[in-house]
């Protein structure tokens, strides 16, 4: 199995190979909280650029639910923000949701030329590197922070880097070797990385909602599946 890593600042201008297997990670929070959809029950998810397309696939008679966020806040007139706790089964179990995120949809978007995607973060890591067995070219998509880099997405890769090298997979160039050397080695560690990088501290700064969001996705390996878009 080959790895690479691309973070956010070079996922939008890099082609993603067609036979290859993409792993969105967006720790804070889509990836996060798009797992917990599926595992409550959603039965698709339709990732959109703009809030305005979202609100379009609605006009045009898209039965769903719309979801997402802008600068970490729900949009007006959407039916879901990006908190993993309002994707209940009560919410979410058989129904499409269209989502538009700050970054995290673009990511998945920025993926779409692989053969199969994959969510990833912190909560399902494990889940994921055994989704991975048996592939040969695994590229991982950091969704970062307003087209940047983001620690927190940076070290998740990493740590599935470092898990699938232990597999024998090989890390192919410097953008992999830089990830793998940002994993935290425990879930005290993801946990501090997680509550005390920008992105964190900012989602903390909103309130307490926000905060519980931030303290959920810093969990290490609390779902046991890894979900394909």
């Amino acid at each position: 199995m080959r790895v690479t890593v691309l973070f956010r600042s070079t996922a939008r201008t890099a082609r993603v190979p067609a036979a290859s297997c993409a792993v969105v990670v967006d720790v804070l929070r889509a990836t996060t909280t798009l797992t917990v959809a599926f595992c409550h029950g959603a039965t698709r998810v339709v990732p959109v650029a703009t809030p305005e397309a979202a609100f379009a696939l609605r006009a045009g008679g898209q039965e769903a639910r719309l979801c997402g966020e802008r600068d970490g806040r729900m949009i007006e007139g959407f039916d879901l923000g990006n908190s993993p706790f309002e994707y209940s089964v009560t919410e979410v179990r058989g129904r499409t949701l269209v989502y538009a995120s700050t970054n995290g949809s673009l990511a998945i978007l920025a993926a779409a030329p692989a053969r199969r995607r994959l969510l990833a973060a912190f909560v399902n890591a494990a889940a994921a590197v055994d989704r991975l067995q048996g592939e040969r070219d695994v590229v991982i998509v950091c969704a970062g922070k307003l087209g940047g880099f983001a620690l927190e997405d940076a070290a998740c890769a990493g740590l599935l880097c470092e898990r699938l090298r232990q597999g024998g997979a090989r890390l192919v160039g410097p953008s992999a070797q830089l990830a793998r050397a940002l994993a935290p080695c425990d879930g005290l560690q993801v946990r501090a990385l997680v509550q005390g990088c920008s992105h964190g501290r900012y989602l903390r700064s909103l309130g307490a909602a926000s905060a519980r969001d931030v303290e959920f996705c810093a969990g290490l390996d609390t779902l046991d599946r890894a979900f394909e878009i």
